[in-house]
């Protein structure tokens, strides 16, 4: 191939080339679990947007889902944004008992705006009761939902803390969430 054509072809295909952005987001959260009084008061036990049974609720401001807050703290994370709690801070009343599923929807509207799409979810649930296996698809699937994509997009894993400190005692959950996001072309 003549040099002119050459030149000409690499200078053509530089413009067709795209660059795929990967960002990176770890997401953190912990609530204490309280027993919950007879008369049922207390929250009841979310996570993932799926009620479980359980008999001790999360303490928190909003309705204490610690896996929806890790996911959208990684969300935001990636996008290098600010957090969950400088977002939606606990001393704002408007966020008291809230469905962190608002949380969430408003990371990933965070998310659109910036080009970009979730690629994949990891999260690890940690805690000694309720066990995640029993429900783990279903969170799952809500996540996926919630989330826009696919559920084999999302994994969910359950720990326990080996009966070391608060969350080995029962006495709190704690989640780990990392995201991957990709621009959107």
């Amino acid at each position: 191939m003549p040099r002119r054509k050459v030149a000409r072809f690499r200078k053509n295909q530089r413009f067709q080339m795209t660059i795929n952005v990967i960002r990176v987001g770890h997401g953190y959260d912990l609530h204490r679990l309280e027993p919950l009084a007879p008369a049922g008061q207390g929250k009841p036990f979310v996570l993932g947007g799926i009620h479980i049974e359980h008999n001790r609720g999360p303490v928190g401001h909003s309705d204490g889902d610690a896996l929806l807050h890790a996911v959208t703290d990684a969300i935001l994370g990636a996008l290098a944004l600010a957090d969950i709690g400088q977002l939606f801070p606990d001393t704002d009343p408007q966020w008291a008992g809230k469905d962190s599923s608002h949380f969430l929807r408003a990371a990933l509207g965070l998310m659109r705006e910036k080009k970009f799409q979730l690629s994949n979810l990891d999260a690890t649930v940690i805690c000694e009761r309720p066990k995640i296996g029993p429900v783990k698809e279903k969170i799952r699937a809500n996540l996926a939902q919630l989330l826009g994509c696919d559920a084999s997009q999302i994994n969910v894993k359950g720990k326990t803390h080996e009966s070391v400190d608060a969350v080995g005692e029962g006495r709190a959950i704690e989640v780990h969430c990392v995201a991957l996001l990709t621009s959107a072309s």
